[in-house]
């Protein structure tokens, strides 16, 4: 057992490490037994610790993400004895180095040319990985000096490459794992892989920023002292990986490997919102959710609208798992399904004849497209040559241009007093032109209001609803907005509680199999597939008033990290894409019965105040769509335009340098660019 005050450095840090690590396992251990889950032991919960220097709500963040990312990529209750993962392990494609660098971080290193994507799921390979590390992670000397990651290309080819894969192991050592990243050495890339590096590099924070390193074998030396190298590579180490795997096989029965073990085989702990609300909950800070959610929400100033994981590139979603569709095909997003499904004889189909905006004051809005704005933007030669010129430092200032201009618009239904507590934020108001209407009730005239408004997408007007998390006392407003505007698609790009703040109301039932009533509204969830990234529900919506049905799919996105933007787009453009499909299903769906835009009803998104995130949500799908269309880029106006019908759509600056630098990732994961130069890109901003 390994005492607490070994970890600290003083008797005042020892102190304080044991209430933090006592705080740590009350937590912990009451979700565990809970959930039918062992007790986790102090030995664990220190790794935990240990790898956020003992803050007590960054362990538990990251035990939520380590714990989620375990059981979605299928990471427990595995046997290493065991094909094919036995084959996977002998293999040597990873392995820990019995040597560790100058400063005492183990040196675990992938060696990419073993690797043949078509032959070894993702699954397998990761579960190769932290079988590994568990093991590794045993060292005190580990835990406390980190991991040196050596991602080693030497000799490797394109058909090696799994860029995918990739993703996944650097941002489960980044952000999923109870150990800490010192340094990544990408050794020997090929010069096919220094284009998506570039692109990748810059959605990473300066702080891990300067920890990636591109380095040819002379320079490993600069980093790693020879004795520490393997031969191959330049060093004097000979590597002998299946005495590595020996000594792994016989200590692994010999020791309480929690993190092998972490999620419950019957229930996954952190894998839905009701169980990281209830961790997250439980943290006694200052902080903490205290007052109701309405009370709590209705602040004076809305919060920056970008929470969540801190994961370097973040989580792909998962290939090859039971919980996963097949992988997406993205030049296939608009090919819709001509075949009519028969109606459920439960299921009652939109009346279409009605105005889905039924806003009199937005007759004069106009959907998108070339003949409603100013240009016709850049090629995409054009757009490089924009991003190299204007840097990071000058999207900011072009952002902050945007930014000063005054909103266009009253919102004087928003500051109306019987409405003012249906706001969640009171600097969040909605546009009276664009806002939504319900209907009213009782002939209350106030009983219209909803903090929501229509946002055109690309050649179709009304394409979206920006709206805030729904608050408590609005949940049936919500729901009635959901019926009236015939929405098949939520979006939502949150989780109900941040930070220990709460962002959202739980406005569905998270079971499967259970149902809430809001109004006159019951939903019912009827299934729940889990992505690495995202989570998809399937909702019944019925009117208890009419009796009539219909089917909601309610999408959340969760790989959001605090404090900023997402580390690479790759996350957020899968989500996009599945967004797309799951519209063009539900509208298929119909059938015949549909006969409005061939794209279907407006789709929900919203964060917690409607505007950052969802703004950064839309601003990507109509500038993809507008690429893919036109082969023209026109950021800046497409996002004047979102914020003309909802203010203050982009909430900061690093959202809107993200839509940039999003499209360029997405053009070059299409093949649209071959080659990308932007150098000097981030060196603009310090000047």
């Amino acid at each position: 057992m390994i005492e607490i005050s070994e970890n600290t450095s003083n008797s005042d840090d020892s102190v304080k490490h044991q209430q933090v690590t006592k705080e740590f396992l009350r937590i912990v251990n009451d979700l565990r037994i809970k959930h039918d889950a062992s007790p986790m032991s102090l030995n664990t919960a220190l790794k935990f610790l240990m790898a956020r220097k003992f803050d007590l709500n960054r362990a538990l963040a990251l035990y939520d993400a380590h714990e989620s990312t375990r059981f979605r990529e299928g990471l427990t209750n595995f046997d290493p004895e065991k094909e094919p993962l036995k084959s996977e392990l002998e293999s040597g494609k990873f392995t820990v180095l019995p040597k560790r660098d100058a400063n005492g971080a183990a040196i675990a290193m992938f060696t990419a040319c073993k690797h043949l994507p078509n032959v070894t799921s993702h699954q397998i390979t990761l579960q190769g990985v932290v079988y590994q590390l568990d093991i590794a992670l045993e060292e005190i000397e580990t835990q406390r000096n980190g991991i040196v990651f050596i991602y080693n290309m030497f000799n490797s080819r394109y058909a090696n490459f799994d860029y995918e894969l990739s993703q996944k192991i650097l941002g489960l050592l980044k952000g999923a794992y109870p150990a800490r990243l010192k340094k990544v050495l990408i050794v020997t890339a090929p010069l096919w892989f220094k284009a998506p590096f570039r692109i990748l590099r810059l959605f990473v924070r300066e702080k891990l920023r300067d920890r990636v390193f591109m380095i040819n074998i002379p320079q490993l030396s600069d980093h790693i002292p020879l004795p520490s190298l393997p031969i191959e590579l330049g060093g004097q180490l000979a590597v002998d990986h299946l005495a590595w795997l020996n000594h792994c096989h016989a200590i692994r029965p010999k020791i309480i490997n929690e993190l092998y073990d972490l999620a419950s085989q019957n229930y996954p702990l952190c894998s839905t919102n009701a169980l990281h609300n209830g961790l997250i909950q439980s943290v006694n800070c200052t902080n903490t959710l205290s007052k109701s959610d309405s009370n709590e929400l209705n602040s004076n100033t809305s919060e920056d609208d970008d929470k969540l994981r801190s994961s370097w590139l973040g989580d792909s979603p998962t290939k090859d798992s039971h919980h996963n569709s097949n992988k997406d095909d993205v030049n296939n997003r608009r090919e819709r399904n001509s075949v009519n499904k028969p109606k459920p004889e439960n299921i009652v189909m939109p009346n279409n004849n009605q105005n889905i905006n039924n806003d009199d004051d937005n007759s004069d809005s106009k959907a998108y497209d070339d003949s409603s704005v100013k240009s016709k933007g850049m090629t995409l030669e054009e757009f490089i040559q924009y991003l190299k010129v204007k840097g990071r430092k000058g999207l900011t200032e072009e952002y902050n241009e945007i930014k000063m201009k005054i909103p266009d618009g009253t919102f004087d239904n928003s500051r109306l007093r019987p409405n003012q507590g249906k706001n969640r934020y009171t600097d969040v108001l909605c546009y009276d032109h664009s806002r939504v209407r319900l209907s009213t009730i009782d002939d209350d005239v106030n009983s219209d209001y909803i903090n929501a408004n229509f946002v055109d997408g690309y050649k179709q007007k009304n394409a979206f609803i920006s709206t805030q998390g729904p608050l408590p006392k609005t949940f049936p407003d919500f729901w009635r907005m959901i019926w009236e505007q015939q929405v098949l698609l939520i979006v939502m790009t949150t989780r109900t509680v941040e930070r220990c703040k709460a962002k959202c109301g739980q406005y569905w039932p998270l079971e499967v199999n259970s149902s809430v009533e809001y109004g006159p509204y019951r939903i019912t969830n009827n299934d729940v597939q889990y992505f690495t990234d995202f989570n998809i529900t399937r909702l019944t919506l019925v009117n208890l008033e009419s009796n009539q049905t219909r089917k909601v799919t309610h999408m959340q996105f969760l790989s959001w990290p605090d404090y900023g933007v997402p580390h690479s787009a790759y996350a957020m453009l899968h989500f996009r894409n599945k967004v797309k499909e799951e519209q063009a299903k539900g509208v298929s769906e119909l059938g015949e019965s549909w006969t409005g835009h061939p794209l279907g009803p407006p789709i929900i998104v919203h964060c917690s105040a409607g505007i950052g995130r969802t703004g950064t949500f839309i601003t990507l799908d109509v500038s993809i769509n507008k690429l893919e269309d036109t082969g023209m880029i026109n950021i800046r106006e497409i996002v004047e335009r979102i914020r003309s019908q909802r203010a203050h759509s982009i909430q900061m600056p690093d959202q809107y340098v993200f839509c940039y630098l999003a499209l360029l990732e997405y053009a070059l994961s299409r093949g649209l660019l071959e080659n990308v130069d932007i150098a000097g890109f981030e060196e603009s901003e310090s000047d």
